[in-house]
């Protein structure tokens, strides 16, 4: 392919590249050949020291071998490669190991369970012993590397039920996990996705052990008494709360033994008068003893949280240089578009921190917390205030339609409690800024790399009258908040539900109520009557409005996600909509910003380069390369020079690539490797693949 040639560069910053120690660059990981970890390494960089694809050749890169799943479905699985043996996911969560050279099967492992997307896998060995831990729904399975097949002394049959060990009912707890956990030594470390209502587990990080499967410790991210943060929740919150969950991944520092957890939100998001005080762990970086699960520092970045603004991707290690001197860090992105930085040993943050006031909550029983920390550099990679001049001029009619729904917001920038029937604006919105692909670092120059959303969403609160049906109330405590309280959706990520009865059956709606699918988490913390009421809600039957509810029903619920778009359904804001930017953490400035993605359709008609949402992380190589897909709608796979933003090379995707990708080399040939298959935006097909490019032979 040839690299298409005029890109401007937008926001591009004149700050000087720091110098680059001799020190710095020994801080590089040793090189290696695979990509044997999510995330290509334990410290979660994202970088691959490999560089026979490089700046000057990258634009003879050619497919070397496409595998196809034969399923529909979108993937997140960013694929691990170990000996020659390249091991991913399939939409139906089947997990497989091909012939890394040239696609080839060598096995496959049918679950016969369907859970949520999956990020990825994990790998351990001792000897011969080699294995695959994954998550499948609510299970992790243990299979030999060798077979496939499952490893029978793992747990129960090769696999244990992680909704047991955390001090309820188990077969009441809804959780999956969806991202892989991470090895040290003989334990594997994980965490979970959980509903963003109440019923919902609480978030315990837990290490088992990897041959057993037996629990070997937890540490609870909603305090139980006598424990440090009891004092942030209600007395009592630790028997009912839920969430404060690690979803997103996790990074270590194997030298040090130290685990590092970003979490969640706690539950319910965004109205919480039943866990009034600053909630430790949730919206946490959590810095962990991995071998006793023991705490060693934190830092909250949300207090109460009541916008879910949790951190959304694993924190990445690196080295950076401060006053001649080299510190080893720990980054943390943010879907609000800042970064975090720390002193991976201590927790001091190396750039300042300021706590800043913000308003108070004016509806009953809420809490607000009177301030939220920010870090004064690096500057944030995503717009955070809306102002009448960023919308939309697309066409004439759209700015109309834009200014006219502006002004009806309320509209007054970072951590404003959501009100009562007014759409408070969330910018950037619910999915950020960063979001889970997570950033790349370059150890050599301790660059930062991420990817972002750039567009709006607004949001608001509802009242419970207790004049709803027993479905109708089950459905806006549970489901509006993601399909709102009039059941449009916000399309084409989360689908409207007005027509359902038209395309699917009931018990289709309810395979998914209990066990979830694409970014809907499984609900089978539900009773059967609250599932039953929720299907009649849907198609009608005999709901008397007599009965009420099983589960306790606040006085508040979240009224839904709204995206802020046009008429036409394009982001009512100006572009950019999507960008990537570089960072530079050793002076915290930037080195390049520029739009990520487009719409094919605007790109025809001369709106180029608008950028789009984005999911799914950029690597980053010595060859002198960041590669990134993750785009939604133009379905393209690109290589940017790392150190000016200059696009070398693009290529046309059977599907969009919302997924990070991986690089390794086999024999002497280095392979770029991407899960092509859709799936973030359910207006557009979606099929399970994977495809490699390298260089011709």
């Amino acid at each position: 392919m040839s690299p298409r040639v005029g890109l401007s560069l937008l926001f591009l910053l004149a700050v000087p590249f720091a110098a680059v120690s001799c020190a710095q660059r020994e801080s590089a990981p040793v090189e290696h050949r695979d990509w044997p970890v999510y995330g290509g390494s334990p410290a979660q960089t994202h970088y691959s020291p490999l560089q026979q694809i490089n700046r000057k050749n990258v634009q003879n890169l050619q497919v070397a071998w496409t595998y196809d799943t034969g399923e529909v479905g979108g993937l997140q699985t960013s694929p691990i490669v170990v000996d020659g043996v390249l091991y991913g996911i399939t939409p139906n969560n089947e997990i497989f190991a091909l012939d890394a050279t040239n696609g080839k099967e060598l096995w496959k492992f049918i679950s016969n369970v369907r859970g949520q997307p999956n990020r990825g896998l994990t790998y351990w060995s001792a000897g011969n012993d080699r294995r695959i831990l994954v998550g499948i729904d609510f299970y992790e399975f243990a299979l030999d590397a060798h077979s496939g097949k499952p490893i029978e002394s793992f747990g129960e049959n090769g696999r244990i039920d992680l909704r047991k060990d955390l001090g309820r009912d188990f077969q009441r707890q809804s959780l999956n996990a969806t991202s892989p956990g991470i090895v040290y030594k003989d334990l594997i470390i994980l965490g979970m996705r959980e509903p963003e209502a109440l019923p919902a587990p609480p978030g315990d990080i837990r290490a088992y052990d990897v041959k057993s499967g037996k629990l070997r410790w937890s540490f609870h991210t909603i305090p139980h008494p006598g424990e440090y943060g009891y004092d942030t929740w209600p007395k009592d919150a630790w028997t009912y709360s839920g969430g404060a969950n690690n979803w997103a991944g996790m990074a270590l520092d194997e030298k040090r033994g130290i685990v590092y957890v970003p979490t969640g939100s706690a539950a319910s998001d965004f109205y919480g008068s039943d866990r009034v005080g600053d909630d430790l762990f949730a919206n946490s970086l959590i810095a962990l003893n991995a071998e006793t699960g023991q705490r060693i520092w934190h830092f909250q970045s949300v207090r109460h949280d009541l916008w879910d603004r949790d951190f959304p991707a694993p924190p990445a290690l690196l080295t950076v240089q401060r006053d001649g001197k080299m510190i080893d860090a720990i980054a943390q992105t943010t879907k609000s578009g800042y970064v975090f930085l720390f002193d991976r040993s201590n927790g001091q943050p190396l750039f300042p921190i300021e706590y800043r006031h913000y308003p108070q909550s004016d509806v009953p029983g809420e809490h607000a917390a009177e301030t939220q920390p920010l870090p004064t550099k690096p500057a944030p990679f995503a717009r955070q205030r809306l102002t009448e001049d960023m919308l939309t001029n697309r066409t004439p009619e759209a700015h109309r339609a834009a200014l006219a729904q502006f002004r009806k917001f309320r509209n007054e920038g970072q951590f404003v409690p959501f009100r009562v029937g007014k759409q408070t604006v969330v910018f950037p919105g619910f999915d950020g800024g960063a979001e889970w692909g997570g950033p790349a670092v370059d150890p050599e120059t301790g660059v930062l790399y991420v990817n972002a959303n750039d567009v709006v969403f607004s949001g608001a609160l509802a009242k419970n009258t207790g004049h709803e049906s027993n479905g109708r109330t089950i459905y806006l405590n549970q489901c509006a908040v993601c399909h709102r309280d009039d059941e449009k959706g916000s399309p084409p990520e989360i689908p409207s539900l007005e027509t359902l009865i038209q395309r699917r059956s009931p018990a289709y709606a309810e395979n998914i109520i209990r066990h979830g699918k694409g970014r809907m988490p499984a609900f089978s913390g539900l009773p059967d009557s609250d599932v039953a009421a929720l299907i009649e809600h849907f198609y009608g039957g005999a709901e008397s409005g007599q009965t009420t509810s099983s589960q306790p029903v606040p006085k508040y619920h979240f009224s839904g996600y709204v995206k802020f778009v046009d008429p036409d359904g394009y982001p009512a804001v100006a572009p950019p909509w999507g960008t990537l930017s570089a960072i530079n953490l050793n002076t915290g400035e930037y080195l390049w910003k520029i739009p990520l993605g487009e719409y094919p359709e605007l790109a025809a008609k001369g709106m180029k380069n608008t950028g789009a949402e984005n999911y799914g992380g950029p690597i980053v190589t010595a060859g002198g390369l960041v590669f990134i897909g993750a785009s939604n709608f133009d379905k393209k796979f690109r290589a940017f020079d790392k150190d000016t933003g200059k696009l070398l090379w693009e290529t046309q995707l059977p599907y969009a690539g919302n997924s990070t990708p991986a690089t390794y080399d086999v024999d002497g040939r280095q392979y770029v490797v991407i899960d092509a298959s859709g799936g973030k935006a359910l207006n557009l097909p979606s099929r399970g693949f994977y495809i490699a490019f390298a260089l011709p032979k």
